[in-house]
């Protein structure tokens, strides 16, 4: 595959705007521009698989795609365009292997039609980043022009055509000849500030990023400190006797976090010699999928020492090997998480001259420093994690014995201060890279766009993405149009922050959680004795596969001073009360499941009451599952609000605003790293449906739709019988007005079974 070229650097201005968007509250506004390279991705109309060069660019809400770079090349055409909508979802597949290389591949689909797809793929994670962002903006853009009312802006399902300029073909469409899809809404991880932006922006805005959501359990304490990496163990609820302890060694590393993200996955021999001691020798043997993979390596054992490593005895004749799985997934907050188990494969017995080991479970966690005080450049804090045996350890902490330093373990630990060293030695690491490239500048809203608003043009960005028989001419002819050699450096990406639903709903006073139900109406008995779900709930701690409703004490929300300096505050007791929960086994996932007759909002006793917030996390797994939460509220609730502009609001307002807290309260330390306890907004995490009928509201949260959510969820199970889980949902405050943040539900699950489910007949 030819590598593509870069772009020019366009002119930039900062955008200080704050996480609310006030700054988007005057008349004027600054319009973003993003244009780079991208590999476009498909079939053809003869069953064909293309990769395609092509550069995208994409201004305020409107998109449109090249064969050459438009600023070396005026006057040339686009081959697709259009304009952003609101019903897209943007979802991260992962690594792909395309013609001999990797790629990292964002699939875009429609969330209320998925059979209208496409992808686009670029050369690392980071840029895979910035395009997610650079589309949200554009969503952003479009919803704040919705918001204004401007009648020539609202989308029309009827106007679409295709992006080559064509008029619509709506018989082509209705026969499925053609499936086009309207880029906008959603992308699988909210881009956050402190995902490489301007390093301008004021230190307030990264806060957010730096610690936890949920109280955690672990109590770590620095035991050493080697080559500037600090080495910790966990102290908390420690036992005497315990043959394991968890460590993890800390780190800074003057790089980003998409630099140290791809060396850490990369399994080149020759690089991976110059940091890593133990793990050099790595191959493929599996891509499971875009996000998780099977390896295989080997190490000889001469710089080990002869003690008992891993359960395996010691032998100086054999090398060894070993196979791991891993995992990998980036948050919400740009922080990558990378997972690694000790694995088998068929394709991989064990050989001869070789004695197979178990490498210990561990877990890398990489997370931005950017924008912090004190802080200049990329840096971020990378923590190793592993759960090793107690007995060289402990005399080892103590300068006891030095046979430690010989064992796996700590070979694993050192591979932060090998990452580290490498890094700081390998400048061009930290350089901008000469491949595929995102650049941006602004320009005046006022300025003509009549180029994107072509009159044939519908007000819609519909997907070429995905390939058209009537288009596959353009798209084969790719050895004539793909000798481009613009040269150039890539230039981070700028912050918008339109806050389209904060503008949309204004509120005309400040209103304090206690004033979210109407005051003036005299509470109701909420007695969960009197409402039946299909898990029971529990009487005590000791209790097992039921539900309980702890405090939101243990969970850290947005405080009245969120906007000036980050603090986060202890949660309070939550708004509504949890009366029930069901726990439903299906043949097909399933949402609208307050319209079933089973369901405790078609009871007597659920009509009556002031309203009801019914959560259906749909679970992929085979059956499928339905956890469906019911959380009621005592008083009406107030229209003008924060919950109740949530509760009558559009699907975009709930999507950029509710917000899940989760947190593993007992379990695998494993699991608990992959959950992690950092807050998700689930609309930009995963496809939320809703469903607003009488005193209720319905959300249907489609775990399934991601492909990152399905492999965590699959993990989640595959431990559920001995966790202990606590979630919180909220409503994200983003204006002073709206804060302090305040819990609306908690819901505690102790080690639920899946065999309890109950069937829920159609």
């Amino acid at each position: 595959m030819e590598s593509p070229p870069v772009t020019k650097r366009g002119g930039s201005s900062e955008s200080g705007g704050s996480e609310s968007g006030a700054e988007e509250k005057g008349c004027s506004r600054t319009r973003f521009e993003y244009f780079g390279w991208v590999y476009h991705l498909g079939t053809n109309s003869i069953g064909r698989e293309f990769c395609h060069l092509r550069f995208l660019y994409i201004r305020g809400k409107y998109v449109m795609m090249y064969k050459r770079d438009p600023h070396e090349n005026p006057g040339i055409k686009p081959i697709r365009r259009g304009a952003v909508g609101n019903t897209l979802m943007v979802e991260e597949l992962g690594r792909r292997k395309v013609n001999d290389g990797d790629l990292y591949v964002l699939r875009f689909y429609n969330r209320l039609d998925e059979e209208k797809k496409g992808e686009i793929a670029c050369a690392t994670a980071g840029e895979t980043r910035k395009w997610m962002e650079a589309f949200e903006h554009a969503k952003q853009q479009a919803e704040y022009e919705l918001s204004q009312g401007s009648t020539r802006n609202r989308l029309s399902v009827e106007d679409e055509i295709d992006l080559e300029g064509r008029r619509p073909r709506v018989r082509r469409y209705a026969h499925d000849l053609k499936k086009l899809i309207r880029i906008g809404h959603g992308p699988e991880s909210l881009v956050r500030r402190s995902s490489n932006l301007g390093k301008h922006q004021r230190p307030s805005e990264f806060m957010e990023g730096d610690a936890a959501d949920a109280v955690e359990a672990h109590e770590w304490r620095c035991v050493r400190t080697v080559s500037g990496v600090r080495i910790f163990e966990d102290v908390s609820d420690h036992k005497p006797l315990s043959k394991t302890v968890l460590v993890k060694a800390v780190g800074v590393v003057d790089a980003s976090p998409d630099t140290v993200f791809e060396v850490v996955l990369n399994l080149d021999r020759l690089r991976r010699y110059e940091w890593d001691s133990l793990t050099g020798d790595l191959e493929m043997v599996d891509c499971i999928n875009g996000h998780s993979d099977v390896v295989y390596g080997s190490y000889d054992p001469r710089s080990l020492s002869s003690q008992k490593l891993m359960c395996c005895s010691y032998r100086w004749q054999s090398k060894r090997d070993f196979i791991f799985s891993r995992q990998w997934f980036r948050g919400q907050d740009g922080t990558y998480t990378i997972l690694q188990f000790p694995a088998i494969h068929k394709k991989r017995p064990t050989k001869s001259g070789y004695r197979r080991i178990k490498i210990n479970p561990s877990s890398w966690e990489i997370r931005n420093l950017r924008g912090l005080a004190g802080s200049s450049g990329d840096r971020c804090l990378v923590t190793h994690m592993l759960e090793i045996d107690s007995g060289g350890w402990f005399k080892w902490k103590c300068y006891q014995c030095s046979k430690f330093e010989k064992s796996i373990p700590y070979a694993l630990l050192n591979q932060v201060s090998g990452l580290k060293a490498y890094i700081s030695a390998n400048p061009a690491l930290t350089c901008e890279s000469s491949t595929t490239l995102v650049d941006t500048k602004t320009s005046d809203v006022s300025g003509s766009i009549s180029e994107f608003e072509d009159a044939e043009v519908a007000e819609e960005f519909y997907d070429a993405i995905a390939d058209d028989s009537s288009s596959s001419s353009d798209d084969d002819d790719e050895d004539s149009d793909a000798e481009l050699d613009s040269k150039g450096q890539r230039v981070k990406l700028k912050n918008v922050s339109w806050a389209i639903a904060s503008l949309a709903l204004k509120a005309k006073k400040a209103m304090e959680a206690n004033n979210e139900l109407d005051p003036n109406v005299d509470p109701v008995n909420l007695d969960s004795s009197e409402f039946c779900g299909s898990m029971q709930k529990g009487k005590g701690e000791g209790d097992s596969n039921c539900w309980t409703s702890p405090s939101g004490a243990g969970f850290k929300i947005r405080g009245k001073t969120y906007l000036k300096d980050s603090a986060k505050v202890a949660g309070g007791d939550p708004l509504l009360k949890l009366i029930a929960v069901d726990w439903f086994k299906l043949e097909t996932s399933r949402s609208k499941v307050a319209l079933h007759p089973k369901c405790l909002v078609q009871s007597e006793t659920g009509k009556k009451l002031p309203f009801v917030l019914v959560v259906n996390l749909q679970v992929p797994a085979k059956p499928n599952y339905s956890l469906v939460l019911y959380y009621a509220a005592d008083r009406p609730v107030n229209k003008n609000s924060l919950l109740g502009k949530f509760i009558d609001g559009n699907d975009a307002f709930r999507d950029a605003r509710f917000k899940l807290i989760p947190s593993i309260v007992q379990g695998y330390w494993m699991v608990k790293r992959a959950v992690g306890t950092k807050a998700c907004l689930l609309g930009k995490a995963v496809t939320c449906h809703y469903l607003r009928q009488d005193n209720f509201l319905e959300i249907d949260v489609d775990i399934g739709s991601s492909s990152v959510a399905r492999s965590i969820i699959g993990l989640v199970l595959g431990y559920v019988t001995s966790l202990v889980v606590d979630l919180a949902i909220l409503i994200e405050g983003r204006e002073e007005k709206e804060l302090p943040e305040y819990i609306l539900g908690t819901v505690r699950l102790n080690k639920v079974r899946l065999d309890t489910a109950v069937p829920l007949e159609n």
